[in-house]
């Protein structure tokens, strides 16, 4: 009697060291992606001065990394259902090392803006195939915790960085920040290479040379009996095209919309947070320093909140836990900007602000992946990233132009909370549970084997 499916086992099973390793490769990843989007965030001040930028020049620079990061998303995170996650995060590493080291020696705004695009790219790529891959080699009960870890990744990286501003911008100028950026992610570069696993999901599915060997090896390195054969292999889209196609299919088609409309208010609402509350700080009466450790705190208080996000969906409906926090983001910004009277109060609602806000991005990746069968999987979370990132590219914008024709900071944040509102509604409408495709690849042990 042929046993239990290998990806059933998994699921079903006790975490194995190196699925909590694959993971931990993924979270460092993350970190180092946090540390490279964000840099801008804590060095706009210090480039603003150096070449003389007005609010919606600065904005601009902000966004020029998130163009990239929705061009990666969209054009390369698909590749990765074609040629594997694996060597897709090799190539957008590449990138994003190159990006940021040509962006410390950049002579002009024109040519850091072009740079912020370049590693941009890049990082959306890691991103998105990062996140599939660690949901991926997490069993059912931990897979919310797993992808949540990479967001707190992130914003670990996201305060190293804004730490780093601090101490080093002063003293050394805002280029070393970018220098030390660059230097982090080129090392990470031999590290995946080494140490990160091919999907096993990747390898079922879309069967490359090797492909029964290769699983048999990560099998073994699971604790997992080896194939006899592969599983009969299931219809997949057949292009990047397909794939595109299949998302919007009357199967899957509501829960698509849904959850694009929702990265799109979600990730207008971080970025506008992440981006602009150093700035807007000082604009309401804080000096400069205490600006950039309000904004470090909010990428603290997104450490936690991103990791008890994830310990509460091992518990509790995941769609639950989320809309909560949209919710609570939603009533933190509110009061937010109004506090700053009171330096602790401003800093404990910055702490919590971001620890809602990272979580409710933290809450969308872990939604999505589970919504997409392993052929289309990557190309669903890069698209919902990619329209999540337009959200993102015209937030740091409008923020400025909304600056430079008068609005207050507390009218700016008014506004944003009322954005976390409409995604809670949006949230409330998705379906429980995966909402169509084909699922994880059903991958069969031999004969007669057990787990």
């Amino acid at each position: 009697m042929t046993g239990p499916s290998l990806r059933a086992a998994l699921d079903e099973g006790p975490m194995s060291p190196f699925q909590w390793c694959a993971i931990a490769v993924c979270v460092l990843l993350n970190m180092l992606d946090g540390f490279d989007v964000l840099v801008m965030a804590f060095t706009g001040k210090a480039v603003s001065a150096d070449w003389e930028l007005s609010s919606s020049e600065l904005g601009l620079l902000l966004s020029a990394g998130l163009v990239g990061m929705a061009l990666g998303a969209m054009f390369v995170a698909p590749w990765a259902d074609r040629i594997g996650r694996r060597p897709v995060i090799l190539g957008c590493l590449s990138v994003a090392a190159v990006g940021m080291l040509l962006s410390s020696v950049s002579q002009s705004p024109a040519q850091l803006g072009a740079l912020r695009v370049l590693t941009g790219a890049g990082i959306g790529g890691v991103l998105a195939c990062s996140n599939v891959l660690s949901g991926e080699y997490a069993s059912h009960r931990w897979r919310g915790l797993a992808v949540s870890l990479n967001s707190a990744g992130y914003a670990v990286g996201a305060t190293v960085g804004g730490l780093l501003a601090v101490s080093m911008t002063g003293q050394f100028g805002w280029r070393s920040v970018f220098l030390t950026g660059g230097l982090a992610t080129v090392g990470a570069v031999p590290l995946a290479f080494f140490c990160l696993p091919e999907s096993m999901d990747f390898l079922a599915v879309r069967r490359p040379k090797r492909a029964l060997e290769r699983i048999n090896v990560l099998a073994r390195r699971m604790g997992q009996p080896p194939l006899e054969s592969l599983p009969a292999l299931t219809a997949v889209p057949s292009g990047i095209a397909a794939g595109f196609r299949e998302l919007l299919s009357p199967a899957l088609r509501r829960s698509t919309l849904l959850l694009w409309s929702a990265f799109f208010l979600v990730m207008a609402g971080f970025y506008f947070v992440t981006s602009w509350t150093p700035t807007l700080l000082v604009e309401a009466g804080l000096s400069g320093s205490q600006g950039l450790t309000g904004g470090t705190l909010l990428n603290v208080g997104g450490i936690f909140g991103s990791a008890v996000l994830g310990a509460l969906a091992a518990r509790l409906a995941l769609r639950s836990i989320l809309t909560a926090y949209l919710i609570a983001t939603a009533v933190l910004l509110s009061a937010f900007i109004v506090s700053t009277s009171s330096l602790g109060v401003a800093f404990t609602l910055g702490a919590l602000i971001g620890l809602f806000v990272n979580g409710c991005v933290a809450g969308l990746y872990a939604l999505t992946p589970a919504t997409y069968g392993t052929g289309i999987r990557a190309t669903g979370l890069g698209s919902a990233l990619a329209v999540g990132r337009i959200g993102a590219i015209l937030a740091p914008t409008i923020a400025g132009s909304m600056l430079d024709a008068g609005w207050t900071p507390q009218n700016l944040y008014l506004a944003v909370g009322l954005i976390f509102l409409a995604a809670a509604a949006l949230v409330l409408l998705l379906r429980p549970g995966p909402a169509g495709g084909t699922g994880p690849a059903a991958v069969t042990p031999a004969a007669g084997t057990s787990h």
